[in-house]
């Protein structure tokens, strides 16, 4: 029996490649490092979308400020009841409304979807009048813009934007396996995100990296550090941030957010105590997961400095998933239309292991 798939090959891929033994990611023959921090998130967009749209510009910015003008428009169907529903469930909700389509079209209003819809449902659950897209803006500034209701600096942009390009694909990770799922029987890119999104709210996906700043905060202070984990271990607890089910050296992601964090932290009077804390954290869990579980590989993953960075952008904790939505929505169009273009109806086969039917006397 092969549980969670583990070592199957599903699908040929030019997109991304994960290697968990030696930490390294690349996106479309670029390693993680290359791009992040030095790529806005609309030009890896545009890389990992080349070669399976006819109709590309070559510079997505503008065509993806005008996809967040038109998708805008769907925030009319906010109401009391979507507003009850967590930020991510609300973002699906109104991704919904978006009709199935395969073309560049429909693929650049579901990548502006999320970028459009978590901020707008921020402000409405907080009774703040919604912030119209501004289409001359970088994906990353209007985002923030829309957010918060005011302009991003420079350096807010640029971290927003190594955050994206860092999740904007990962391999066959179980929400981007859904959306090839989903596009293998050809019912369209919205169907896919909308099974991409699902996948990535389930907690043991993208739902993790909120509880990293549960757990800063009940630490409070560095000197408090070592006795809250280990008291959190001996209840059986995760610790949040730490550990990957592929990678079995350090998520070569963390250290790419902690880079970002540290650059977005210069000038700022407050940022820098918070990092400096967070690296305490760290330290002081990584060497008791190492003198409690000596054989498991346990080091930090991309959700310990998420949380750090999207919580000095001002996103809530409850909004991180929408977020990481944000950027790996690129991933799941460009997945989706590899499936559509080369591949075949997704049918895998089961083994049945129920009782077999009696045989009559």
């Amino acid at each position: 029996m092969i549980d969670g798939l583990e070592g199957v090959i599903a699908a040929n891929t030019v997109l991304s490649d994960v290697d968990g033994l030696a930490g390294r990611l690349i996106i479309r023959g670029y390693s993680l490092d290359d791009l992040a921090g030095r790529t806005r998130f609309e030009d890896v967009a545009h890389l990992l979308f080349d070669g399976f749209f006819d109709d590309m510009p070559s510079d997505l910015t503008r065509a993806l400020g005008e996809a967040r003008v038109a998708v805008f428009a769907e925030t009319v169907a906010i109401d009391a009841g979507l507003l009850k529903l967590t930020p991510v469930e609300a973002m699906r909700a109104l991704t919904a409304r978006l009709p199935d389509g395969d073309g560049l079209g429909a693929a650049l209003k579901l990548l502006a979807a999320p970028a459009v819809f978590i901020p707008a449902v921020v402000r409405a659950q907080a009774g703040q009048s919604l912030v119209p897209p501004d289409a001359t803006l970088r994906h990353s500034a209007d985002i923030l813009r829309m957010l918060r209701g005011r302009p991003a600096s420079e350096a807010e942009a640029e971290a927003l934007d190594a955050y994206l390009v860092t999740v904007s694909d990962h391999g066959l990770n179980a929400s981007t396996f859904a959306a090839r799922v989903v596009a293998s029987t050809q019912a369209g890119l919205t169907s896919a995100v909308l099974a991409g999104v699902s996948a990535l709210k389930g907690p043991l996906h993208g739902g993790a990296p909120g509880p990293v700043i549960d757990m800063l905060d009940g630490i409070g202070r560095p000197e408090n550090a070592r006795a809250w984990l280990e008291a959190a271990l001996d209840r059986g607890e995760r610790l949040m941030g730490f550990g990957h089910r592929v990678y079995r050296v350090r998520d070569p992601r963390a250290d790419v957010l902690k880079a970002a964090v540290r650059r977005m932290s210069e000038g700022s009077n407050v940022l820098p105590g918070r990092v400096a804390f967070a690296e305490a954290v760290e330290t002081a869990a990584l060497t008791i997961l190492r003198d409690r579980k000596p054989d498991r590989p346990l080091d930090i993953n991309v959700e310990f400095y998420t949380a750090l960075l999207l919580e000095a952008l001002a996103f809530p904790p409850a909004t991180f998933t929408g977020v990481f939505a944000m950027g790996r929505v690129a991933g799941w169009i460009a997945h989706a239309r590899e499936q559509l273009v080369g591949g075949r109806l997704i049918r895998p086969a089961s083994r049945y292991i129920g009782p077999r039917p009696r045989q009559a006397a």
